[in-house]
């Protein structure tokens, strides 16, 4: 009785309009005060609890870093990597949008950001080279969900936080499913390529890869830095979003300069003497090469007796300058200038942009545009945490009236095994998905269903990858799809169209959340080959 009525204020809550934390809370409040023997001192600790929760304190880094590369060119520089390496196949333009969102995915751990950064350059490209509006949304919509399933995710930390399960484990657990996701979404795309006679971008040769490997480098970066760093030992999940938001904010206004006072500046200019250029450029690889040298040989042995800071300098420093004398070399035989020459003289040119870039420091961190981003940022956070802070109170509402145990016991009695029990998971969050944001949602429904899969043998983090593809499929199911939403805004088609387009490619995501679903091992192979199993308390 004690369940249908909390269920029933939340429903209640949300059907006469009112916001969904809101609901959430203020549901759990009523309750504790007219129906439950806790008390109310409760929903003070709970909400505090929730400021204080120390997975949880990733969650505003990660936006922050998101927010930062969103507003850059890094989604431009990925979309022409992805062209450069997948857009000579037929509807190769197409499949390099998945491609892009998947790596953007990789940067941003947010799904609607993805479909803004992604979705706002790559539709236009296609509509340019024949594509229909419908067909190059339909493919946004889907492939922008990759940003809550490939890691670092924002929903992942909140199931993390929800369940207390590892979020190093939930982000290795989604990278295979990541990648299968979207290989599927491109094999789909191919064969509706080859059927509709779709157009293939002409191939540019190994060369014209590189070069967009190489643009789209420093972005790719922050990946290795979170992953590297968080199974390297370096640092937490947490630890990891603070490095991201400060990597991702040095990026942006000082390294590709696509905002703040540096915006439109180059680091080499048309007045720069041939030879100058080349040595710079050497001179840039060099120290580049050093610093990608120096973090990931102190994730490699940074547990080591042997191989000391200083070893690893020295070799860093040996290889920089070999790679920095080899490109010199190849570029300045035409030049008729001698190597020392060429890296001498782009010396003056490192201290004009080191002088513009101390000049520039406090003006890019504090300009109007990082102040935009920043509230951006912090709108999404208070948002998303209001959310978050009310469902761990109604969460803890469920635990201290036995709500989750009381179902446990009563799916058991009836039979239920886990095979049956996960197409009942997948049902209710498929339709809850429908209707609520992924966060608040999980916060809800993991407390519940948690327990239950663990005494049927349910593997924790699959069951978690399992959740994160449900709210993946929600986010593009109406009405309350945020995704149809954000495709809808920047695409200016009514929301019905959209849902339409998007709704051939979303049959392609409901047969891998059954793969998902009845294939375990693809969510556990890695994190446990690394990591080990996890241990529920």
């Amino acid at each position: 009785m004690e369940s249908i009525i909390l269920f029933g204020l939340v429903l209640t809550l949300l059907f006469i309009g009112l916001p969904v934390g809101i609901s959430l809370g203020l549901s759990s409040i009523l309750f504790i005060t007219f129906f439950s023997h806790d008390s109310l001192s409760s929903v003070a600790i709970s909400l505090f609890g929730a400021g204080q929760h120390y997975t949880l304190l990733a969650i505003p880094f990660f936006i922050l870093a998101s927010s930062y590369m969103s507003t850059g060119g890094v989604a431009k520089r990925l979309i022409n990597f992805a062209i450069a390496s997948v857009g000579h196949f037929r509807g190769g333009l197409a499949m390099a949008s998945v491609l892009a969102c998947m790596m953007f995915a990789a940067l941003s751990g947010s799904s609607p950001a993805t479909v803004v950064a992604i979705g706002s350059i790559a539709i236009v490209g296609m509509r340019q080279v024949g594509y229909s509006k419908e067909f190059a949304s339909g493919i946004i919509a889907n492939a922008g969900t990759l940003g809550i399933l490939i890691p670092p995710s924002i929903v992942m930390v909140v199931y993390a936080a929800a369940t207390d399960v590892s979020v190093g484990r939930m982000f290795l657990a989604g990278v295979i499913p990541g990648l299968l996701a979207g290989v599927m979404l491109m094999l789909a795309i191919y064969v509706v390529a080859r059927i509709k006679n779709l157009p293939a971008e002409e191939w540019k040769g190994f060369g014209n890869l590189i070069r967009g490997g190489k643009e789209a480098g420093w972005g790719l970066f922050l990946v290795v830095i979170i992953m590297g760093g968080i199974y390297g030992g370096v640092f937490t999940p947490t630890e990891a979003a603070v490095v991201a938001a400060v990597y991702s904010i040095f990026i942006a206004l000082f390294v590709y300069r696509d905002m703040g006072p540096l915006k439109g500046q180059t680091w080499t200019n048309d007045n720069d003497a041939p030879h100058a250029r080349v040595g710079f450029n050497g001179t840039v690889y060099g120290v580049s090469f050093f610093l990608v040298w120096e973090i990931l040989s102190f994730f490699a042995f940074a547990d080591s007796k042997t191989v000391t800071g200083g070893d690893r300098a020295l070799w860093g420093c040996a290889l920089s300058l070999l790679l920095a004398i080899f490109y010199v070399y190849k570029r300045s035989s035409h030049l008729k200038e001698s190597i020392v020459t060429c890296l001498l003289a782009g010396l003056p040119i490192w201290g004009r942009n080191l002088s513009l870039m101390l000049r520039g420091f406090f003006p890019a961190l504090f300009g109007e545009e990082s102040r935009k981003v920043m509230l951006e940022g912090t709108k999404t956070t208070i948002m998303l945490m209001f959310i978050i802070a009310n469902a761990l109170l109604f969460a803890h509402t469920l635990s201290a009236e036995r709500i989750p145990q009381m179902i446990t016991e009563w799916m058991l009695s009836v039979g239920f095994n886990w095979f049956t029990f996960l197409i009942a998971v997948n049902i209710l969050l498929l339709i809850g998905g429908q209707f609520m944001e992924p966060s608040g949602l999980l916060v809800i429904v993991a407390p519940v269903v948690f327990p239950i899969a663990m005494k049927l043998g349910v593997d924790p983090i699959h069951l978690g990858i399992i959740m994160v593809v449900n709210m993946e499929i929600g986010m593009i199911t109406p009405p309350i799809g945020l995704n149809l939403f954000v495709t809808s805004g920047i695409t200016g088609m009514s929301l019905a169209r959209v849902v339409k387009a998007a709704t051939p490619f979303m049959l392609v995501l409901m047969v891998f959340l059954v793969l998902v679903t009845y294939i375990p091992e693809l969510s556990t192979v890695l994190p446990y080959s690394v990591m080990g199993p996890e241990l529920v308390k």
